[in-house]
């Protein structure tokens, strides 16, 4: 039975998988996210139900937009599956079972879970594409840090009330600042952006997790430069730190969920 649950766990992943590779494509042209009927960004053709089954529909059309026969880039399918892995882990992690579903402890946690992973993917998923972190969505983990922080106030018996009106404070300072800069610059503080990242990472997943993150991405970043220096590849793009550092929080959440 729990087989079965993980495995609707897992469409309901890549569903939501579909939908972030959507938002990441269309948030940083202010393009919405809602209403607007999905589209093959080439033909501008209006997709239907068949052509938009995660995983599945990638895989029948052997990777190609049905109507203009244009090559469908692979992101696509891989944050599909890659989400749904990440929603069965959150499940497990939580221990999310047929035993425990009906407790709305549970539920609630998953649900923060799920909002979080979303956070992660988004921040991730435009910094790829595009180089950057998206102001709106960094609003979005600000509101989601407030409703963690929220919850584990009035239900956690061990919450620590300083940490968090610490760092919700530092969360604002940098805020305001970010936007000082960019009204007075024009442009986004991609450094700023970072340290809010980080704030809203140590909020919902502590310390821990966030060290070991920030220790993650700098290896990766060593390793790739490294790696750079030594075949002489010339990149066009700027690093993409944002990018690395949610890939990291991911591993390091794994990663202590094993150990503990």
């Amino acid at each position: 039975m729990n087989t079965f649950l993980y495995i609707i766990i897992f469409i309901m992943g890549s569903v939501f998988g579909s939908f972030l590779t959507l938002a990441t494509y269309r948030i940083p042209l202010n393009d919405d996210i809602t209403h607007k009927h999905s589209y093959c960004p080439k033909c501008n053709h209006k997709l239907n139900f068949l052509d938009m089954i995660p995983i599945l529909s990638y895989i029948l059309l052997r990777g190609r937009c049905r109507y203009c026969k244009t090559k469908i880039s692979p992101r696509y399918i891989i944050i599909e599956i890659l989400s749904g892995i990440a929603f069965v882990l959150l499940a497990i992690g939580l221990n999310v079972n047929i035993y425990t579903i009906k407790n709305a402890t549970t539920i609630i946690n998953f649900v923060l879970g799920v909002l979080y992973i979303v956070f992660l993917f988004l921040v991730a998923g435009i910094d790829k594409e595009h180089n950057k972190v998206d102001k709106g969505v960094l609003i979005y983990g600000f509101i989601l840090a407030i409703l963690n922080s929220t919850y584990e106030y009035f239900y956690s018996k061990n919450i620590n009330l300083n940490r968090i009106v610490i760092y919700l404070i530092m969360l604002v300072i940098v805020l305001m600042i970010n936007l000082m800069q960019m009204k007075k610059k024009g442009k986004d503080q991609y450094s700023l952006n970072i340290l809010i990242v980080c704030i809203i990472m140590a909020l919902i997943t502590y310390e821990i997790a966030t060290i070991i993150s920030i220790v993650f991405t700098l290896l990766i970043v060593a390793v790739k430069n490294i790696l750079k220096g030594i075949f002489k590849i010339k990149s066009r793009t700027n690093l993409q730190f944002a990018f690395y550092l949610c890939v990291s929080n991911v591993l390091s959440i794994i990663l202590i969920y094993i150990i503990s």
